[in-house]
């Protein structure tokens, strides 16, 4: 189902399931964005020089559970759909895809890429895996699909009128906090991290997007503003 009305945030816009010719436009983009947001996070990991809030509290998660860093993000991914409830937030074919996808892809490219060795080589992992972790968000919410887990539970508590900005700032670092508790990677690669994300996703998702009945991309489109 569609929404019908253009509300003024065109990328909290949901498509939902949609079907034919619609599907064909917004599938590709959304799996290209699932796989790129997957191949990038196991960069970051890689790299040891510090993950994104949500990764830290994956990482930590995954070490004191056992599980493979990549089960984790599904497993908790699942958890936070379920505080989507209450919240009355929409799903849609991305919701499923990202939440199942991105973790998988996470595991398949820590299977694949080895170890770094030296600083060039590790800043080098770092930097490719935050363009290509923007990159992924740029496609996948640019799909119109559906947010994943995260990102849904954070525009739904900013649909009840908190600035978007300010609540995906409490998140993030309710996340960061509880996972360097747990031990997990904390470092300069999350400041950077902090810092780099928010101007790359605005940039991709702004020449990205799938508008509703206008030319794409769709201009007006931002990210965590």
């Amino acid at each position: 189902m569609t929404i019908p009305a253009r509300p003024l945030r065109p990328e909290l816009v949901v498509v939902g399931f949609p079907r034919g010719a619609e599907l064909r436009r917004r599938l590709p983009r959304l799996l290209a964005g699932v796989a790129c947001l997957g191949f990038g996070i196991g960069l970051t990991v890689r790299a040891r020089l510090g993950l994104s809030p949500w990764d830290v509290l994956h990482q930590g998660l995954a070490d004191v559970t056992g599980l493979s860093f990549g089960t984790v993000v599904i497993a908790l991914g699942i958890v936070i759909l379920l505080a989507w409830i209450p919240l009355h937030q929409r799903m849609g074919l991305g919701t499923v895809v990202n939440t199942l996808g991105a973790g998988l892809i996470t595991d398949l490219t820590l299977a694949l890429v080895g170890e770094p060795v030296g600083a060039a080589a590790r800043w080098g992992l770092l930097a490719a895996g935050i363009v290509t972790v923007a990159l992924g968000i740029g496609l996948y919410i640019g799909s119109g699909l559906g947010p994943g887990p995260r990102d849904g539970l954070m525009t739904s508590i900013a649909a009840r009128g908190h600035p978007i900005w300010a609540v995906r700032t409490g998140l993030e670092l309710g996340a960061l906090g509880a996972g360097w508790l747990l031990g997990g990677d904390v470092g300069v690669g999350t400041v950077v991290f902090a810092l780099w994300i928010g101007p790359l996703g605005h940039i991709f998702l702004s020449r990205l997007h799938l508008g509703l009945g206008a030319s794409d991309p769709d201009p007006e489109a931002a990210f965590g503003e």
